[in-house]
């Protein structure tokens, strides 16, 4: 029999721990997910013979799907009832990860990873909002600071285990993964979570959500297909041409909405909007930073997956053991100063990034980078959160999170897209170039040119002897981290300006 209970009571002692295993391993799920389907990148475009449009595709349809929805799923949770929504979201994501291990095209697999992302967007908010109604104010916290505490440790091992499944078994584990996790997390859900509900569920911005999905779906197919069929495609500037007038017409739509996703009004605030233009260029400097690290890693520098899904592990760990002390920045300084510095932190973290060619030891080279980019965004993430909560009235804390996670995941998202095609533009550049250095036949050179999409993940044409297929492979690596540089140089511009936005907008009174 179903358990019904008002949101604003605790669950019981005994269900508590069970409340705390369901949603760490349901949230463990959605961002594993996102940090390992980077590493198992090259794997896949290699499998699945796909060029850097159809790679793009793999990330970009699941962040789309979550960044658009994934306020409709905590607005559905409080309507509809917060574990219904949440199973239904664990359900969903789990099939689709079965689809996406399955998936025998690059086709399939965006499908699959579409579907993947409606689920994450009624997981993700659910997990919270099932801690919060379930456990009473004085132990909220600290449940909440377990679940973050648990999901930053998953985010860190996720990639080198995923890594290690790609590198001894497939890149299609890297996707299965998720479903002996998933029938836990339903198996306690429903043995243990009580069913509850918002106190003020208003009806869904279904119209909203949809304008918000095309207008995105519109401008990242535009930007994302430009790569392969040309900036004067009729494709392309129709999907462009769509995507503006959905998002146009997205804001219309909230202005008017009685319920929006997206309520407008909050704006008002220069905290509020400050934050949310930080957040929007510094995530988007991270959204492309995590496409292209790996590939570089694998295709260009010879790391292994597990060796490229450790890489990172200085920058999550930095983040994770310094959330405290970043915390406690804001009483003694405000959150001004950190949200400045932290951001130039990062900025320098970008640089040295760009600074490794080809070749060279990982502690001598990322190693330092990764330390830097850490603790940058050690000292951003804490007094970001607290200046997203503060900026508005209690009663609006809720939804003021939910519209910064999806600023973060829309800002990757959009990054990805507009930011691929630049790094498509300046590695073509610097492979023609290349090119014309080294003496190859001309159906050789044309066959290079044709699959210049595939960037460093392009194979060697049939038929050319050693010498040409290694000056081929030096010329590939070259260009990539050519591209690679001017991204990198990209990301320091976008994390100067987030700098720039909290110096301009942020107060710094004192928590």
């Amino acid at each position: 029999m179903e358990r019904n209970v008002p949101a604003k009571h605790a669950c019981d002692e005994q269900a508590a721990p069970w409340v705390l295993a369901a949603t760490i391993l349901a949230s463990s799920m959605a961002f594993i997910d996102g940090t390992v389907v980077n590493v198992a990148l090259p794997a896949l475009q290699r499998s699945l013979g796909a060029n850097v449009v159809g790679v793009q595709w793999v990330v970009e349809s699941y962040g789309l799907l979550l960044g658009a929805l994934i306020l409709v799923g905590g607005a559905l949770g409080d309507l509809l009832g917060r574990r219904r929504v949440f199973l239904s979201g664990v359900a969903i994501f789990a099939l689709a990860s079965i689809g996406c291990g399955l998936a025998q095209s690059i086709g399939e697999l965006v499908i699959a990873r579409s579907v993947q992302g409606i689920g994450a967007a009624f997981l993700t908010p659910g997990s919270l909002a099932i801690i919060s109604a379930c456990f009473d104010e004085k132990s909220r916290g600290k449940a909440i600071g377990t679940w973050s505490g648990f999901s930053a440790i998953t985010t860190a091992i996720g990639p080198v285990m995923g890594g290690w499944l790609i590198e001894h078994a497939s890149w299609r584990w890297a996707f299965l993964i998720n479903v002996p996790l998933a029938a836990a997390v339903i198996a306690i859900s429903l043995w243990r979570i009580p069913e509850t509900r918002g106190t003020e569920a208003q009806r869904i911005d279904w119209l909203g959500a949809l304008a918000a999905t095309i207008g995105l779906g519109g401008l990242v197919t535009g930007f994302i297909e430009s790569a392969n069929l040309g900036w004067r495609n009729p494709l392309v500037i129709a999907s462009l041409a769509v995507g503006v007038l959905a998002m146009g017409s997205f804001i219309q739509i909230e202005r008017k909405e009685k319920s929006p996703m997206l309520p407008l009004a909050l704006f008002n605030a220069s905290a509020f909007r400050g934050a949310n233009l930080l957040t929007l260029f510094l995530y988007a400097a991270l959204g492309i930073f995590f496409f292209l690290f790996p590939l570089d890693l694998i295709q260009v520098q010879g790391y292994s997956a597990t060796r490229a899904g450790a890489a990172a592990l200085p920058f999550i760990l930095l983040m994770f053991v310094l959330s405290r002390w970043s915390g406690g920045l804001i009483g003694h300084y405000g959150p001004k100063l950190p949200l400045i510095l932290g951001p130039l932190i990062a900025t320098v973290g970008f640089l040295l990034v760009a600074l490794p060619a080809v070749g060279g030891s990982y502690w001598e080279t990322f190693f330092p980078a990764m330390c830097v980019l850490g603790l940058g965004m050690a000292v951003t993430v804490a007094p970001l959160t607290t200046v997203v909560m503060n900026s508005v009235n209690q009663e609006h804390v809720g939804v003021a999170s939910g519209i910064n996670n999806a600023v973060a995941r829309v800002a990757g998202v959009l990054a990805i897209a507009v930011l691929g095609v630049v790094m498509v533009s300046a590695f073509t550049s610097r492979l023609n170039v290349q090119l014309e250095t080294i003496s190859l036949p001309p159906n050789a050179v044309h066959e290079i040119q044709s699959n210049e999409t595939r960037l460093a993940g392009m194979p060697v044409p049939a038929g050319v002897d050693a010498a040409a297929s290694a000056a081929i492979k030096t010329v590939l690596s070259q260009a990539f981290v050519y591209g690679f540089r001017v991204i990198m140089l990209v990301c320091a511009g976008l994390s100067m300006a987030s700098a720039g936005m909290a110096w301009r907008m942020i107060g710094d009174q004192r928590s």
